[in-house]
């Protein structure tokens, strides 16, 4: 480069000046076409600077000439390996820059150089200026101070090689990811992998067994480059210094070793868990036994940092896989999808969910914590809108019920605590029909084992298909590790099929004083109650355990807890599979849920009205017919009369009919049971508010533009015309009502 022309270079730190060894340009750069293979001056050291050209140099960077200091950036040194340039550190482990940088400004501490070296500049007349740049700083959480980047001698584990094994191993089939979608970050990761430094300088840890080898004679160890002389590794001290002699032709009585400071890094150590914690190296009878293991477990975010590394050197220790299966959760955030941090405020920790705490405990917390004083005001703020009334005591198996219940299968599960609150419950439920059920049994019931059950009645034989069904949809999905759908499967049983169906449709049958029907039940509510706490049982392990120990056993029963009990399997249990019976009550559901449906809107809480089935086909009056007492115990119906169709039927004058599907329909009489006036205001102000609802829906519709707005909008359309169209039927029924009852007024006057 001419004497007199000068190349401007940008930086956001200028006491590294010292450490720079070349200018960097990118090659297409149109502005410094004329400087490739050039030399550059050095302002403070004198140095001739080639200025080498790089893609990986950014031109609207700053003035797109950087300089190169491979000695304290990531990025130069990585660029001095490509053109095998020198590398001059110019910063000291404590901070003070070094001989390097001239007597001027050896010895002083970084930052003070900087302004020094501003200083310098300006009164060169080499300074052109500052602006704004936005850069990711590093910064110490303990001390708050800069995290500087030096050169270290470091320890290096090549990785191509073992990286190859481990991408085989998922590529062949020997090793399964769960979900499988990682496996494209595990072949994208291990191909651009670069060599593992394993050595930390750190306090604790595992001290590398590397030793560093001293001849009589030889110079002082702190006059010496740590990388020179002979380093040896061995797993003892004694196998170091034998493995030395060897290599030098000396006997050991000669050699001075000196182990290594540096410690293993935290991975590495933690990669040789599944083999190391069971003897290894040594062939005991644990490794032996568990070693190789079938399933590992862990989150995501360990997908690189511990998974692969423990293939990785399991592989190259053991000649095996460590495991063969991984399953890797999502991790988990707030409600609202962010990642749980302090100074959010969002931080749930699981011991306040299972002990509770209240909010003052929160706000203590946050607190004795290290965060800064606008970090705590930030995170007292997200206390208070998160938690403001602390966090409700729900205990360790409503908390892990609750997370299984998420899919796993994902990235993120964003955790609601109304979703504790709702585990809890299920637990209180749970409880409760377990003493309902010991009431039932009484104390001489002798329970059976489950495969000498063969119910005989119809809610006995559907309960216990349901049962069936849920322990094969566990066994499938357990397979498949997909634990949410095993949890909503079990869940659903016990609220829907055993508590809110079966358990209110036997009560009348408890009270009746018929001994077979009484022990047939006394037998299904035992063996539903045992195999449905076995189900559950890996979720809720604590509650399932204190509610079976209490439960009378059967004589083939001798396992001393649930947890290792034996688990229900849909083989044991295929002789209760009955679709045909399952069908037959569903009919009878939808029938249920009507004259539920039909009392709510007459605002029926208490009365029981007569009700009268007509049905017009073979199959549905026979399936209503065989579940005609459930079908009125569980519909609150006072009686429950079942009517073919095809008869001239007289129904009483003030009945309210619904037209359930094709075959059936409900009349519910409601004579003296509420006032055909009075309803009918209430369902007109019902239908004009439903009425202004659809137009308002019908209006966003026609502006949405999404597809995913305009399905939801047309799914709540259809709700509200189908609400409206059975509002309609009703309103008829009860103007009817009212005629008459005014025609009754007139007569009498």
């Amino acid at each position: 480069m001419k004497t007199g022309m000068e190349l401007p270079v940008s930086t956001t730190r200028p006491e590294t000046m010292f450490g720079d060894v070349a200018v960097a340009i990118h090659p297409d750069d149109s502005r410094y076409l004329h400087l490739h293979g050039k030399r550059v001056c050095h302002p403070f050291t004198g140095r001739l600077l080639p200025i080498i050209t790089d893609e990986a140099v950014e031109p609207q960077m700053g003035t797109g000439a950087v300089k190169v200091t491979p000695a304290h950036n990531h990025v130069d040194y990585k660029l001095a390996q490509r053109h095998n340039l020198p590398l001059i550190s110019v910063i000291a482990e404590n901070g003070m820059m070094t001989a390097e940088c001239g007597e001027w400004v050896q010895g002083l501490h970084r930052f003070l150089a900087r302004e020094k070296v501003l200083a310098a500049l300006k009164e060169k007349g080499l300074y052109r200026g500052a602006k704004e740049h936005c850069l990711v700083l590093p910064v110490c959480s303990r001390s708050g101070d800069v995290v500087e980047i030096l050169l270290k001698n470091q320890w290096f584990i090549r990785s191509e090689t073992i990286a190859q094994s481990a991408l085989e191993a998922v590529e062949s089939g020997s090793l399964k990811l769960i979900p499988q979608f990682y496996e494209k970050n595990w072949r994208t990761w291990l191909l651009n992998i670069n060599d593992w430094c394993i050595s930390r300088q750190l306090w604790w840890g595992h001290q590398i067994p590397a030793y560093r080898v001293m001849l009589p004679g030889s110079p002082d160890l702190g006059e010496q480059k740590e990388s020179d002389g002979l380093w040896v590794v061995g797993r003892t001290e004694v196998e170091a210094r034998m493995k030395a002699a060897g290599m030098l032709g000396k006997s050991e009585q000669q050699l001075e070793l000196v182990r290594d400071a540096d410690v293993l890094d935290t991975w590495f150590s933690s990669s040789l868990f599944p083999f190391a914690a069971l003897g290894w190296p040594h062939k005991t009878e644990d490794l032996q036994q568990f070693f190789p293991n079938n399933l590992l477990e862990t989150g995501s975010d360990l997908l690189f940092f511990w998974v692969a590394r423990m293939v990785m050197l399991g592989k190259q220790l053991t000649g095996e896989l460590p495991f063969s299966q991984v399953f890797l959760h999502s991790l988990i955030h707030d409600a609202q999808g962010r990642k749980m941090s302090k100074s959010l405020g969002n931080v749930i920790d699981p011991l306040d969910v299972i002990h509770g705490a209240p909010l003052q405990v929160l706000q203590q917390k946050l607190k004795e914590s290290n965060l800064s004083p606008r970090e705590l005001v930030i995170g007292s703020e997200g206390l208070l809108q998160n938690f403001p009334q602390g966090i409700a005591e729900s205990g360790s198996d409503a908390l892990r019920f609750a997370l299984c219940r998420y899919s796993a299968h994902g990235t993120s599960i964003n955790l609601d605590m109304a979703d504790m609150e709702k585990a809890s419950h299920f637990c209180n439920k749970v409880w409760n029909a377990l003493k309902f059920t010991f009431a039932a049994l009484g104390e001489e019931f002798a329970p059976l084992d489950p495969e000498q059950v063969f119910p005989r009645f119809p809610m006995d034989q559907w309960i216990f298909s349901r049962l069936y069904h849920t322990a094969e949809y566990c066994a499938q999905h357990f397979e498949n590790y997909k634990l949410h759908s095993v949890t909503n499967a079990i869940y659903l049983f016990w609220m829907q099929d055993f508590c809110s169906t079966y358990l209110e449709s036997v009560k009348p049958i408890l009270r009746s004083g018929d001994t077979v029907r009484l022990l047939s039940t006394q037998q299904t509510l035992y063996t539903c109650v045992d195999l449905a706490l076995r189900l559950l049982s890996p979720f809720m392990p604590f509650l399932t355990e204190e509610l079976w120990q209490r439960l009378p056993k059967t004589d083939l029963e001798t396992s001393p807890s649930i947890c290792v009990a034996r688990y229900p399997s849909p083989e044991h249990l295929r002789h209760w599979c009955n679709p045909e019976e399952e069908a037959n009550f569903l009919a009878a559901q939808q029938i249920i849920q009507v004259i539920r449906s039909m009392r709510a809107t007459c605002q029926l809480t208490k009365a029981r009205p007569t009700v009268y089935l007509a049905c017009s086909e073979t199959a549905p009056w026979a399936a209503y017919e065989k579940y005609q007492e459930p079908l009125q115990t569980l519909s609150l119906a006072g009686s429950v009369n079942l009517l073919p169709s095809s008869e001239e039927i007289e129904l009483p004058l003030n009945c309210l009919a619904v037209k359930v599907n094709d075959h059936t329909s409900i009349y519910m009489d409601l004579q003296d049971l509420v006032d055909p006036h009075k309803e009918l205001i209430k369902l007109t102000s019902q239908q004009q508010k439903l009425k202004q609802r659809l137009a308002n829906l019908t209006e966003k519709l026609q502006k949405q533009n999404s597809l995913k707005a305009k399905m939801n909008h047309e799914q709540k359309i259809s709700f509200i015309r189908s609400e409206l169209q059975h509002i309609e039927q009703v309103f008829a029924t009860f103007q009817k009502m009212a005629k008459k009852q005014d025609a009754g007024l007139t007569k009498e006057n």
